[in-house]
């Protein structure tokens, strides 16, 4: 199942990338420069061509579990930066109203069941959305994102041994940023904790189909995710779906930071911009940066139209900081609210 997209699908993926760009360059000045929140974060920053390109190929029905760089799904799946950040801050506007902050983010009227903290959470419970739907008339598919290291847990396998016996319409999707996975010979699975050393041989234990992808470009991305939400959806059973990237330099520290400083746009046509320690990056692994010169060679968009596509993006997130800095913080008489237990 190919799908070739068209000049406005192009441009809309690329603006919501850089949305997700300057969302979590914001993000690390809130929390470094501001002291807005003092919680625990990670940003999806280096990864933005994978979340776009999955919600590309995703229906409005379908229901999603993902993990910790949540913030990047969210907004990629269309959901407001102002409301995204305002739950971060802790804010009553917020997605959750200020109750899941960075880390359990997530928005239910886009189809996220959940976003767990715990690595491998997100696994078990598209499983679970997974046996919900296929119960149903429907052909809406359930999707799973974990990074690499939830492989190491032992939930994930009892999971997709669960979804290929029960021949669930679950969509497994691994981004894989681990340092040296990209352009490895094997499946790209560097851990030393697994004597597995191709971690495409863990789904086809199971006989689920697996395909691996660069995760730093969409169309790609979003081509091999076409296929593998079309098998969910004709109810062929579960499919595993290997997206790999470079890890960005912010992503090394156990609190992340903007090691590579703010993304320049006019890199994207500008070699001379380009240099110090994160050259490489910006040159070679920069989904943003990747794709924007994808499109200036093509022609289908100029150095006017990418500033221009930047310009209203950094406006639309300064004034969803705004929005999120302003807005309330919930009161001390809705703390029981939606507990149940």
């Amino acid at each position: 199942m190919t799908e070739t997209w068209d000049a406005e699908r192009k441009l809309r993926a690329l603006e919501r990338m850089l949305i997700i760009r300057r969302f979590e360059e914001a993000v690390d000045h809130l929390f470094h420069d501001e002291h807005a929140f003092m919680t625990h974060y990670h940003l999806y920053i280096g990864q933005e061509a994978t979340g776009v390109a999955l919600m590309e190929a995703l229906g409005p029905d379908d229901k999603l579990a993902t993990h910790h760089r949540n913030h990047g799904h969210v907004l990629a799946r269309g959901s407001e930066p102002g409301r995204a950040l305002a739950e971060i801050l802790g804010r009553e506007t917020g997605l959750n109203h200020g109750s899941g902050g960075t880390l359990h983010m997530s928005d239910p009227d886009l189809g996220f069941i959940s976003t767990s903290a715990i690595v491998g959470g997100s696994i078990s419970l598209a499983n679970g959305a997974g046996f919900a739907l296929q119960q149903e008339d429907g052909d809406a598919i359930a999707v799973a994102l974990f990074g690499d290291g939830a492989l190491e847990e032992g939930i994930a396998y009892e999971a997709l041994n669960l979804a290929a016996l029960w021949s669930l319409p679950v969509l497994f999707f691994c981004e894989n940023n681990s340092p040296g996975a990209l352009g490895s010979a094997g499946g790209g699975f560097p851990t030393s904790v697994s004597a597995v050393e191709d971690l495409n041989d863990i789904p086809r234990t199971f006989g689920i189909p697996v395909e691996t992808v660069d995760g730093r470009d969409p169309e790609t991305v979003s081509e091999v995710s076409a296929r593998a939400v079309d098998h969910c959806r004709r109810r062929e059973g579960p499919f595993f779906v290997h997206a790999v990237t470079d890890r960005w330099a912010g992503s090394q520290p156990l609190w992340p930071e903007l090691a590579t400083g703010e993304t320049e746009i006019s890199m994207a046509w500008d070699d001379a911009g380009i240099s110090g320690e994160h050259a490489g990056f910006y040159r070679d692994h920069d989904p943003v940066l990747l794709y924007a010169r994808r499109l200036l060679d093509s022609g289908e968009i100029t150095q006017e139209d990418l500033a221009a596509i930047d310009e209203r993006v950094t406006a639309a997130i300064a004034e969803a900081r705004e929005f999120a800095l302003s807005s309330p913080r919930p009161t001390a008489e809705s703390a029981l609210d939606n507990v149940f237990a």
